[in-house]
């Protein structure tokens, strides 16, 4: 079982929290958290409780720290875990400033810990499972893919000045299953926007509607659809196309049962959040960093998948502007 301190516990914290206690080969040994809920948590979990991030890391048993503080603390918090010899798993993004994380490459493409940055939906079971029937040709050669990323609604206009704005706070995990699915590197890029869900979020300086087109070297396309309101719950879904057929991971219900009579059908809604909706990819990322610890894996995303999201992310914003395609 191998010691866990943690940062954070705010609302992607208390996630991570409660699947590192859940986890059979994970100990909660550190909260490291100023709010008082923290203190609560820590009585609840049996672990301690600090302000302080270096008396976390000065404990020689802490083997890892999940980092799922503010993501303005991100790189700072992961950058003194690495320097402390701690394994590290990070809740994305890495940052949301390009300049910054490269800046940072010396300490974070070859860490001297295991870095992992967690970008949930490549361990959610269905987009696997689509991305075995791609690598494995079920479908034939890959033409074209389209990945929908629809929100029940959208978050509050306070939230987006922080946020780092759609591209890089939304769209980011699109542009990271684009350039995991995609089979070769990703070249061009697209992007039309609009505000068309809350005028709030105009005001705030962004945007809620998004829609995108990317090419990789041999010429295959990815599209990418966003908006912040779906009107039918979190609705989740790619498709992949190929020279003999498609493959399609589509939106998951809150339960697989249905009903049907003779007035039609009836079935379960989607989930109304990421939370549920991806509930199993988040305790399998866990896993993951469990088997890092373990010395059984490496990172399956660490700081180039971070650097190719957001360099993706800020292409994608420079299109918006030009009106027109960016090279990569």
């Amino acid at each position: 079982m191998h010691n866990i301190a943690q940062i954070g516990i705010g609302r992607m914290g208390a996630l991570h929290l409660r699947n590192v206690v859940a986890n059979p080969r994970l100990k909660l040994t550190w909260i490291v958290d100023p709010a008082p809920e923290a203190a609560n948590a820590a009585r609840q979990y049996q672990a301690k409780i600090t302000t302080s991030l270096d008396e976390a890391l000065a404990d020689p048993n802490v083997k890892g720290v999940v980092v799922a503080s503010p993501t303005a603390f991100h790189l700072e918090h992961v950058l003194a875990c690495l320097k402390a010899g701690k394994a590290v798993f990070c809740e994305k993004p890495l940052d949301l400033d390009l300049g910054r994380l490269k800046a940072a490459e010396k300490e974070l493409s070859k860490p001297a810990a295991p870095l992992f940055v967690a970008f949930n939906r490549r361990f959610d079971p269905h987009f696997r499972k689509l991305k075995r029937h791609i690598v494995d040709g079920t479908i034939g050669a890959l033409e074209t893919i389209n990945i929908i990323n629809h929100d029940p609604a959208a978050p509050p206009a306070h939230f987006i000045g922080t946020s780092g704005g759609l591209f890089k706070d939304f769209t980011i995990h699109d542009f990271d299953m684009a350039a995991w699915l995609m089979p070769d590197p990703l070249t061009e890029i697209f992007a039309w926007t609009s505000c068309l869900v809350d005028p709030a979020i105009a005001e705030a300086g962004d945007v809620d509607t998004a829609r995108l087109l990317l090419r990789d070297a041999k010429g295959r396309m990815c599209m990418i659809s966003n908006t912040r309101r779906s009107g039918c719950g979190y609705d989740q879904r790619i498709q992949a196309f190929g020279s003999k057929g498609m493959a399609s991971a589509n939106a998951v219900p809150q339960d697989a049962t249905e009903i049907w009579q003779e007035h039609g059908a009836l079935r379960a809604p989607l989930h109304p959040g990421f939370i549920g909706r991806y509930a199993e990819a988040y305790r399998a990322e866990l896993d993951h960093f469990a088997d890092i610890l373990d010395g059984k894996a490496k990172p399956e995303t660490s700081y180039d998948a971070s650097i190719q999201s957001l360099a993706l992310a800020e292409a994608a914003a420079r299109s918006v502007t030009l009106n027109a395609p960016v090279k990569l």
